[in-house]
């Protein structure tokens, strides 16, 4: 069963760009919000050294790691090559102008 729950109004999150929801534990987590309204969630640290994600560039559905220029996708959290790793990915749904998220 899943627990979804209210995040933020999409307006929230700034168009390429992120915003952070903090968590007691496990880490927090960025939601990225793309040119095409597309909303996606990670953990907001890279798997190569721990930055944050939610500083990086977001393109397409791609973020770039602000401290090493990794490129990471954002319906997975997987590294595009040649780097490898991931990040832990979180499911995202908008409704009605809403964010959701299942953490």
């Amino acid at each position: 069963m899943s627990n979804w729950k209210r995040i933020c109004p999409l307006d929230d999150i700034p168009r390429l760009g992120a915003r952070v929801v903090q968590r007691p534990s496990g880490g927090d987590i960025a939601l990225f919000r793309n040119a095409e309204d597309e909303v996606f969630a990670l953990h907001d640290k890279c798997a190569h050294k721990g930055g944050p994600l939610s500083q990086g560039i977001v393109h397409g559905r791609k973020v770039t790691c602000p401290l090493h220029g990794w490129n990471f996708n954002l319906q997975d959290g997987q590294a595009l090559a040649p780097d490898v790793g991931s990040c832990a990915s979180f499911e995202v749904k908008v409704e009605g102008g809403e964010v959701w998220l299942v953490a």
